[in-house]
């Protein structure tokens, strides 16, 4: 412990006037650490601990009704003096010239659940999934830029952002805020959406660190697995995050990993993260997962977020009696400043009321939505005929809107929800599911006014088959909410749409299905229907669009960065470790799990990659994504030797414009084939266009568990390069030298 507590250690306080730290906050040019050296220093040790207690910034008092016992201390406090309504709030310290800290959720826009800043809303953008389905780090980039433009203009300068936990369980009910389940793509993409939210002097955090897999028993299950198998997955996603995105802080997860909670963790925070990685930012945990002030100083937590028991008040008498060290507190405030520092907070400091283009953002998150959209299959159905004179629309409150993620991460959109939660009070409605009022079925009239529709909302199936059976063809939107706190026992989708949808499809041959889900699904009646389009949460515009999509005037680009198992039996754990249906609970609070392990024996083996052990075929491969035209390859030219590159040639073969995504995947010797790089290009009917796709050094290399570092050995290379993980193209073999890189690559 120790050892542990001279992470980082810092100079001694300078016994200087407080108005220094102001002076040289207001001094143009001088670095973040300077900067952060002379604010901290000039700092009491009082207003450094200060720093490292974070309060809630809102509280459900304001609902007006009673709250249950279950509902945490920190959601039943007054609102602190000076908060905005946020999830966190550090209150400022004027002497210093450091503005107050307002944190809030998160990733798909600036949060509330509804009852953070009654009445506020925002741009809701599509999910996390949607956006890594774009396989586009520029548009990762400006999705950031949006979200952290308006949380500026709301006087919020600490985004909740940057989920990146792999999608090890296709039933976990936040895998639609994450980015899915391959390192690369996950990392390279929230690398990117965090970098936009910082470039407008938003501070961004990355989470949940590490191995937060599910939500069942998050505060007390132990994830279990071996190092290699952590630093070649979810460890590598958040390094190439880290690497790329530069995140001011990193929040720590709720779960053990090998025995210690994460935020009590020496070896995922002291040894990797600030050791390893060199991590110059803050580790802020999340909201209730600490469990000891000695323990989670030592490992290197620097920040306690709010939670019923405040073991950070006993900070200062630990310092005092020589528990902690004086230089450690004074560490953990320094990176709390650098960071504000390093992303222009302390230059450009957010205030309420700021101007917000809800028009222009409300485009581009409709622009985002159908960039992500992934069509599945089509039969030919797909795009909507001009010769369909009536089309029913099927399915649950498709004649009100989409349907968006509940929890923390839920944006209550410009517009505002349908919660589908008639007759509950309303701290039940906020947890209930929400729809954002962007109907499909107005949207669709709008595209094509001189159509016909027909609207049954699903709930009985004989009815909703006799609807479509008078029409031309019939539209089914199937959806399965999903809620932080919530997993599912299976890939079923509720409310009886299965049997549903097969009755539709039984009546009406030339049936689609619009998908708004935040996982994959399992399709019984897949062979029946003519069409699939995974929409997921779609957001702001989410309607329309989906009837850009449909109707073509907007083509599909999205590829899947998720597997669509064939059944759960394909999974490395068919029954989800610790599920109790009983303790399905929005949020998960007010539940108590015994605690339990997980063991992830696939190690860095996920999803796409696991069936590829295993020889098994999915439903749906990861990157998998059609559109409305065909593209050709040809003309495979690798490179091997110090690195892997290789050179083809995409020909649009088909009638229209569409995008392409090449994918190229690599196994080291022994190993499993693993996405290095991927090319998507834009090409016009008959357009070809020469592409080279270098593989990621990252991902050739494995991790050592006897040297314990990364190495890269020499052999023969199996490689592909196809449209999916299940659809290999154009393959090849290629022999590189042997290569190791250090922790600091």
């Amino acid at each position: 412990m120790a050892a542990a507590l001279a992470i980082a250690a810092a100079a001694p306080v300078c016994a200087q006037d407080k108005a220094a730290g102001k002076q040289v906050n207001q001094q143009e040019g001088a670095s973040p650490e300077a900067r952060a050296t002379a604010i901290v220093d000039a700092m009491t040790l009082e207003q450094q601990i200060g720093l490292l207690r974070s309060k809630s910034g809102a509280s459900l008092l304001d609902l007006g009704v009673p709250l249950p016992s279950f509902i945490p201390e920190p959601m039943r406090a007054p609102k602190p003096k000076g908060a905005i309504g946020t999830a966190g709030f550090v209150p400022a310290i004027p002497e210093a010239g450091l503005p107050a800290l307002h944190l809030a959720d998160a990733s798909l826009g600036v949060a509330d659940i509804g009852y953070l800043r009654p009445g506020d809303q925002a741009t809701a953008l599509p999910s996390s999934l949607s956006l890594a389905s774009t396989f586009d780090p520029g548009m990762a980039r400006e999705a950031g830029r949006l979200v952290g433009a308006e949380a500026f203009a709301k006087g919020i300068n600490v985004q909740l952002a940057g989920g990146v936990n792999l999608a090890r369980e296709p039933r976990n009910g936040r895998n639609f805020e994450y980015f899915g389940e391959d390192p690369l793509l996950a990392g390279r993409l929230v690398g990117e959406q965090i970098a936009g939210i910082q470039d407008r002097h938003v501070a961004s955090t990355i989470k949940h660190f590490a191995l937060n897999a599910q939500e069942s028993g998050r505060f007390v299950h132990d994830a279990r697995i071996g190092e290699a198998g952590l630093r070649e997955s979810d460890l590598l996603a958040f390094e190439i995050g880290i690497k790329r995105g530069k995140p001011a802080s990193v929040m720590c997860a709720y779960n053990k990993v090998n025995g210690a909670y994460a935020c009590e963790s020496p070896y995922l925070i002291a040894q990797v993260l600030k050791g390893d990685w060199r991590f110059p930012g803050w580790v802020m945990s999340d909201w209730g997962a600490v469990h000891s002030l000695e323990g989670s100083i030592a490992a290197g937590l620097d920040q306690q977020s709010p939670q019923d028991k405040d073991y950070f008040a006993d900070l200062a008498a630990a310092v005092e009696r020589g528990a902690i060290p004086r230089e450690r507190v004074r560490d953990a405030a320094l990176r709390i400043v650098r960071g504000m520092a390093a992303v222009g907070a302390l230059d450009h400091v957010a205030r309420p009321g700021g101007a917000i283009d809800r028009e222009a953002h409300a485009a581009r998150a409709q622009t985002m939505a159908e960039a992500g959209m992934v069509l599945l299959k089509n039969d030919g159905l797909l795009p909507l005929a001009a010769t369909a004179k009536r089309i029913a629309v099927i399915g649950r409150h498709a004649d009100k809107g989409v349907l968006a993620g509940g929890g923390s991460s839920q944006v209550i959109p410009y517009g505002g929800v349908y919660r589908d939660a008639p007759g509950a009070n309303p701290l039940s409605a906020l947890l209930a599911p929400s729809y954002g009022l962007s109907s499909p079925l107005a949207a669709l009239q709008a595209a094509l006014p001189g159509t016909e529709f027909l609207f049954d909302d699903g709930s009985d199936a004989a009815r909703a088959a006799q609807v479509a059976k008078s029409a031309d063809l019939a539209l089914v939107f199937a959806v399965k909410p999903e809620v932080e706190g919530v997993d599912h026992a299976d890939l079923s989708l509720p409310y009886g749409q299965d049997a549903m949808i097969a009755a539709v499809a039984a009546a009406n041959p030339r049936t689609g299905v619009v998908l708004e889900t935040g996982n994959p699904i399992a399709m019984p009646w897949l062979d029946r229907v003519g069409a699939v389009l995974e929409a997921w949460f779609p957001g702001q515009r989410g309607g329309e669009a989906i009837a850009a999509i449909l109707t073509g005037k907007s083509a599909p680009q999205g590829r899947l960065p998720i597997s669509f198992p064939a059944a759960v039996a394909q999974l490395p754990r068919p029954v989800l470790t610790g599920f109790d249906p009983a303790k399905q609970r929005p949020l998960g609070i007010g539940v108590t799990y015994a605690p339990f392990a997980i063991d992830y024996g696939e190690g860095s083996d996920i999803g796409y990659r696991w069936l590829d052990r295993n020889g098994a075929t999915p439903l749906f491969a990861f990157g998998h994504g059609l559109t409305y035209t065909s593209f050709d390859y040809s003309r495979l030219k690798p490179r091997g030797g110090a690195d892997l590159t290789v050179r083809l040639r995409i020909t649009n073969t088909g009638k229209r414009r569409g995008t392409e995504v090449a994918q190229l995947y690599v196994a080291p010797p022994g190993r499993t084939h693993r996405l290095a790089g991927w090319a998507r290009v834009e090409l016009a009917p008959g357009e070809s266009r020469e592409v080279a796709i270098s593989a990621d050094p990252w991902l050739l290399l494995s991790w050592d568990d006897t040297a314990r570092r990364w190495a890269r050995p020499a052999g023969d290379y199996r490689f592909f390069v196809g449209k999916s993980a299940g659809d290999p193209v154009l393959k090849g073999v290629t022999r590189l030298s042997a290569a190791s890189q250090s922790k600091e690559r």
